[in-house]
């Protein structure tokens, strides 16, 4: 197997010797869990642009990895944060971005889709009401049923930033999920991905948010397909799943311990004692995560978490704190695996990470055996280097 020299935490350099990549089983039958990969975007590096202003991409690679992702059982969680959404992406291009994954998943058998719909294009500022978040979520929420697409309704940067207390969340809330034509997935993320929504639903304590987001799910289960909630907290977790009402699902956004939580601990009625998924870190370990699923189908919960396992350290590293710049990982793995010509990204983002810890994702994608061919992940990470000065 091919050897690298790469940069070590004492702040010299290392040999490395990269290990077998593994075979991972191809789904043969739906997963016993609902499995969406919130995928990234493909820059388009030859575009004239100002790379920290505005996001041009190159549809077709872009396209192409959702049609990968379709491929390997899993769906597509689309226009969400691991696509930069509202961090590099703008309103305009995701719904672009969503139009044309819609149109694709048209021509692919099964395909699982599902589009955030937020206020990203509402520019929070202190004359911002909560009429203006309900006008703004409207807005996309009609955009995205118009064509043809189910809703993942996102946390608002606007409305945290306008809400008074959880009376203004209720009524945003009601008031939407009154409004759309079809169950949709509620995403709660948390202020360690995005700071600016610190103290969402009202509370900064998450026990106490927690409850403010239970009694919307409540007085709305029949428009709720589900909740996402992305707090890298496990215990709080498993605490909101085993009060969801009936016919709600909880889909782990922890991408911390998404193993253990798709899993399930078989507490409860059904729905109640496992997660299902809707993960940034699914694009990075695809090949692995759909064997998982595949094995958890028949039941073999060794092989589940003998394929997973080895992903949790990955999956820690690229989402370590400052866990909003985890995408930049995402998109490394992408590039040492082929699925792109490049590291760079949409607003720069190739530059929010160290080489430090590129070389680290490098080492644990390895031992997860996820380096699809380590001749090429080798060259690439090479060139990388090189652009750091290190030969």
């Amino acid at each position: 197997m091919p050897s690298i020299t790469l940069p070590a935490s004492d702040g010299g350099l290392a040999a490395y010797t990269t290990g077998t990549p593994r075979d991972f089983a191809k789904p043969t039958a739906p997963f016993p869990r609902i499995a969406y990969s919130a995928a990234h975007v493909v820059a388009d590096p030859l575009a004239a642009q100002d790379p920290w202003l505005e996001a041009k991409l190159d549809w077709d690679r872009t396209i192409a990895y959702r049609k990968y992702l379709w491929s390997l059982g899993l769906g597509v969680a689309e226009a969400m944060d691991t696509a930069q959404r509202g961090m590099g992406l703008d309103w305009a291009d995701s719904k672009e971005l969503i139009r044309r994954s819609l149109e694709a998943a048209r021509d692919v058998p099964g395909a699982l889709v599902a589009s955030g719909a937020g206020t990203d294009h509402l520019a929070p500022t202190p004359e911002t009401t909560v009429d203006d978040v309900i006008r703004a979520y409207e807005e996309q929420c009609e955009t995205v049923e118009s064509m043809g697409g189910r809703i993942i309704l996102m946390a608002s940067r606007a409305l945290a930033r306008a809400a008074r207390g959880p009376d203004d969340y209720v009524r945003v809330y009601d008031r939407i999920l009154s409004g759309v034509r079809q169950p949709i997935i509620i995403h709660w993320l948390g202020e360690m991905f995005d700071p600016a929504l610190e103290g969402y639903w009202g509370h900064a304590d998450h026990m106490q948010a927690m409850e403010v987001a239970l009694g919307v799910i409540q007085a709305h289960a029949d428009k709720v397909d589900g909740i996402k909630i992305s707090l890298l907290d496990k215990d709080k977790e498993i605490a909101m799943r085993r009060r969801l009402p009936r016919g709600v699902r909880m889909y782990t956004g922890d991408d911390f311990n998404y193993a253990e939580l798709i899993a399930g601990d078989g507490f409860g009625r059904d729905g109640q004692g496992h997660s299902d998924a809707l993960l940034g870190i699914f694009d990075a370990i695809a090949p692995a995560a759909s064997a998982a699923l595949e094995s958890l189908r028949r039941n073999d919960l060794s092989t589940f978490h003998d394929i997973l396992g080895p992903t949790v350290p990955l999956s820690r590293h690229i989402f370590k704190a400052p866990t909003r710049f985890y995408k930049t990982g995402v998109v490394f793995m992408a590039y040492l695996n082929g699925h792109q010509d490049h590291f760079v990204m949409v607003g720069g983002q190739q530059s929010a990470r160290s080489l430090l810890h590129l070389a680290e994702v490098f080492r644990l994608a390895d031992t997860a055996g996820l380096l699809r061919d380590p001749d090429l992940a080798c060259t690439r990470m090479r060139a990388v280097l090189a652009t750091h000065g290190v030969h």
